[in-house]
């Protein structure tokens, strides 16, 4: 991203020349990480910027290319969110990040391949088929923001934008050996995503850097009235500048690091968190002794809140609409069997179920009185520590086919990125190391509300000293 503002002002490369060559890449790649390339808009972005730059833009984003992620609104060009049941929907309108990233005069390349409705961890249950890793076109990207995170790694795009819910910016970051954050709940607008868990989702940049992903945070952050759940106030500017890590008290909780952990991915993160001690970090252990609930009472109210919000795809307003139908009960029927894949008629029968009446107080409230376990947990460890740093996922990337049938495994990888979404707590993963078959991995980084200034700083801080980030596929 900074490379390629250099080359604009101080050699003269033009941003129709740069897009140009890339389209020529995307169109020869196989990777399957874009859904819809929208190359005449594009064009019309990258002329645009070509007039900002002429009047001496000095703004790092005017001209550069970024991908945004298929549950994402984009004006004029389509937004599938990888199903059969969107196939052709196109917006009237851009969602509030995509508008503020045009209005810095950003060139928007097209739309990243997902997991259906963002529902996965694998970017393999899309309708246009699965995502590849850049670092293995045998194994999985991650998800459910695969596509972004394939299309940054093997730079296809400068930067993109995703969605996480429950991990699904973070663990693909991880898998593809890039930088991503999911932002503080409320930081960033959520007005033009299209909904999956409406506590849950947060939209948020994914980079080679950290510097690179402070840059896109801080062009699409801040209070949205479009958005009921956008917090007011004044955002600062995010700095740049490393943070010194000198008195910084480093939380790691012992329930990361416990069965289940890949012993490369142990390896790599201790590394991190000793680089951060040498750069004068103090490790404080922690615990939070509830997260081991997080991924069940994330999968009773992640799926509850899906089962509501996806209630709206009836073939009756936009979207597929089943043909030859008797009755409006047959057309519900044949739209929605027709329109979604199994893993999320999966989490809708999964939501109704635990909505539904005799079941609600059982797992519906019972999981919301954990859940408000979960973020006091957090709330207590943020008074011995600044951050906390741990793996962002137990593993590494895995076969495209592998665990397909067994969704219970799958939805186990999130055990680390699920707390910080249940506390609504900004989290970031940047890459440590690799492992022994050369698969990225990435360390996670937790801080308090709305103290992404903190978060990007470490990361910066570890990446000055380190080249993880730097490795390409």
């Amino acid at each position: 991203m900074f490379e390629i503002a250099r080359l604009y002002r101080r050699f003269g490369l033009r941003p129709v020349e740069l897009l140009e060559e890339l389209l020529g890449t995307i169109r020869r790649d196989n990777l399957n990480a874009y859904i819809t390339v929208d190359e005449e808009g594009a064009l019309r972005d990258a002329q645009e910027a070509e007039q900002i730059l002429a009047q001496g833009s000095d703004d790092v984003l005017a001209g550069i290319p970024l991908a945004i992620k298929d549950n994402i609104c984009t004006r004029g060009i389509r937004t599938t969110c990888g199903s059969n049941i969107l196939a052709d929907f196109v917006p009237a309108y851009d969602a509030t990040v995509v508008e503020r990233l045009r209005k810095r005069g950003a060139i928007i390349i097209g739309k990243t391949n997902l997991d259906e409705f963002a529902m996965g961890s694998t970017t393999t249950t899309s309708n246009a088929g699965p995502t590849k890793n850049p670092f293995d076109e045998t194994r999985t990207p991650g998800g459910s923001s695969g596509g972004s995170a394939a299309a940054v790694a093997a730079d296809l795009c400068a930067g993109a934008l995703g969605s996480d819910t429950g991990g699904s910016i973070r663990q693909p970051a991880s898998f593809c050996g890039i930088t991503g954050l999911k932002p503080t709940y409320g930081s960033v607008s959520r007005f033009g995503l299209v909904a999956f868990a409406s506590s849950l989702d947060q939209i948020g940049p994914m980079a080679h850097s950290a510097r690179e992903t402070a840059v896109l945070f801080d062009a699409i952050k801040g209070h949205d009235p479009k958005d009921s759940t956008s917090v007011p106030g004044e955002y600062a500017p995010i700095d740049l500048n490393a943070l010194d890590m000198h008195g910084i008290r480093i939380g790691v909780p012992q329930e990361f690091f416990a069965e289940g952990l890949s012993p490369d991915v142990e390896r790599a993160v201790r590394f991190g968190i000793t680089a951060y001690e040498e750069l004068g970090a103090r490790i404080v252990p922690i615990r939070l002794p509830h997260i081991r609930y997080g991924v069940a009472v994330y999968y009773v109210i992640a799926t509850a809140e899906a089962s509501s919000n996806l209630a709206r795809y009836d073939g009756v307003r936009y979207g597929l609409r089943a043909d030859g139908a008797k009755d409006l009960t047959d057309m519900y029927l044949q739209t929605r069997s027709q329109g979604f894949g199994a893993e999320v008629k999966r989490r809708i029968m999964l939501g109704t179920y635990v909505l539904s009446a005799g079941y609600y107080d059982a797992y519906y409230k019972k999981a919301s009185q954990v859940r408000t376990l979960i973020a006091r947990d957090f709330s207590e460890a943020f008074g011995q520590c600044d951050l906390i740093a741990g793996p962002t996922s137990p593993v590494t990337s895995f076969g495209l086919d592998e665990m397909m049938d067994d969704p219970l495994s799958i939805y186990l990888l999130d055990i680390y990125t699920i707390p910080a979404n249940l506390a609504g707590l900004p989290a970031l993963s940047i890459p440590c190391g690799f492992a022994e078959d050369g698969l990225p991995i990435g360390m996670q980084l937790m801080a308090p509300h709305f103290r992404e200034d903190r978060l990007l700083g470490a990361g910066m801080a570890f990446q000055d000293c380190t080249r993880f980030h730097r490795v390409k596929p």
